[in-house]
């Protein structure tokens, strides 16, 4: 029983997951530029979320209609953040000097926590999510009721399908990585950069009143 709950939050996960957007853009941007780590970082942080959410739709919280109230603000900062990212994606096509420079122990430690941390903060604050997961509250609401442990087995199957979905992009994105020539990096850092400009701007203005 436990294992067929598992099983629907796994499916689950990857549904939401899989979706081309700008979480995706931004893990494969990062994959380039940072690597594996970083790229590995954003996923694991977007995976979080989209647990997070899990769980409490798991528990019945969404029904309360907190989520969807409080999803505009939300659409807004995060619309702002991608538009942050975007522009620091874009300094980097201007400042670009032809090499792909090392990244040192300190860099590297602080690029992974804030790779985690952003897309996590994105992930929370993406309205699609949201309404994704009140759109199934009915069937999480039933399965996490099957047993007492049910919602904590539903949860890590969200994570686990969400996880699943960024370690393939990863992976794509780091066998693209190993043809890409320094040029073709910074042109990719320049348009990864106005999209995910477009796209924070869209869902920011969006959510306005």
């Amino acid at each position: 029983m436990l294992w067929a709950v598992f099983l629907k939050g796994l499916v689950m996960g990857l549904a939401v997951a899989a979706p081309v957007g700008p979480i995706g853009v931004l893990c494969i941007r990062r994959s380039l530029a940072d690597g594996r780590a970083a790229g590995l970082a954003t996923g694991m942080g977007a995976a979080t979320a989209d647990a997070a959410y899990g769980l409490l739709a798991a528990l019945g919280f969404a029904a309360t209609g907190v989520l969807v109230a409080y999803a505009g603000p939300m659409a807004i900062g995060g619309g702002a953040l991608l538009v942050w990212l975007g522009l620091s994606s874009v300094r980097a096509f201007l400042h670009f000097d032809g090499e792909v420079a090392a990244i040192s122990p300190a860099r590297a430690h602080g690029t992974l926590f804030k790779s985690w941390v952003t897309t996590f903060l994105l992930t929370m604050a993406n309205p699609l999510t949201i309404l994704t997961f009140v759109g199934m509250i009915a069937g999480l609401g039933a399965v996490a009721g099957s047993a007492p442990m049910a919602p904590f087995w539903l949860v890590a199957g969200v994570f686990f399908g969400s996880a699943l979905w960024w370690l393939f992009l990863v992976q794509l994105a780091l066998s693209i990585r190993s043809r890409m020539t320094p040029a073709l990096t910074r042109w990719f850092d320049l348009i990864s950069g106005a999209v995910l400009v477009i796209w924070g701007a869209q869902i920011a203005l969006g959510a306005l009143p």
